[in-house]
């Protein structure tokens, strides 16, 4: 059976690179950000997302870490190894990222609200790391098989960004806790983040 594309309109996208950031006014509350690290468990998570893009879509698999912005000022609610806590969009400097700006017509500021008040949900729940969600998204890419299980207060990175963006129009193909960053990357276009600023 053929793979549906998700439906998301191009977003802006602008890309940071190294002792780059972004400044408020480039982001609002809704958005998020898509990065990578060098690290094992980062090279893992890519390793694992190449299984699925590779050839023409092998760029959606250069990220391995997606966080939600939930202020004008860059504070972020992201999920980590520790479970789902509050940082600020500064402690990616050093690193490259992305920022995905949705289009007014994905997000209105309702929207942008109740995916802000997820987030924080999340945090207030003390909701833990999706270890057995990572396992989940392993079994599928190596079997290829829709069966999907995980643990009920528990997320992964971009899993956390998806369920966030559930409370706009954004729809995804799947349970949006077993999106990777690889599929946020794909289904908003990040490959062309170098050729796309904002206006």
């Amino acid at each position: 059976m053929k793979r549906k594309e998700p439906r998301a309109r191009p977003p802006k996208v602008k890309r940071y690179g190294p002792a780059e950031e972004a400044v408020p006014g480039e982001y609002a509350p809704g958005d998020f950000i898509l990065t990578h690290s060098h690290g094992l468990f980062g090279r893992l998570i890519r390793i694992g997302e190449s299984l699925r893009y590779w050839g023409a879509d092998a760029k959606y698999a250069r990220w391995n870490h997606a966080a939600m912005i939930v202020s004008a000022d860059g504070r972020l609610i992201e999920a980590l190894s520790q479970g789902v806590v509050r940082s600020h969009i500064s402690k990616y400097k050093s690193t490259e990222y992305v920022v995905v700006h949705l289009n007014d017509e994905d997000a209105d500021d309702r929207d942008r609200q109740q995916a802000v008040a997820y987030a924080g949900y999340c945090v207030r729940e003390k909701e833990g790391y999706g270890w057995l969600t990572i396992c989940n998204i392993g079994l599928a890419l190596l079997t290829g098989c829709k069966f999907t299980f995980g643990v009920d207060g528990q997320v992964i990175c971009s899993g956390l960004v998806a369920r966030c963006l559930e409370r706009t129009s954004v729809i995804f193909d799947g349970a949006a806790s077993n999106v990777s960053p690889a599929d946020l990357a794909k289904q908003f276009h990040v490959a062309a983040a170098e050729a796309r600023s904002f206006s």
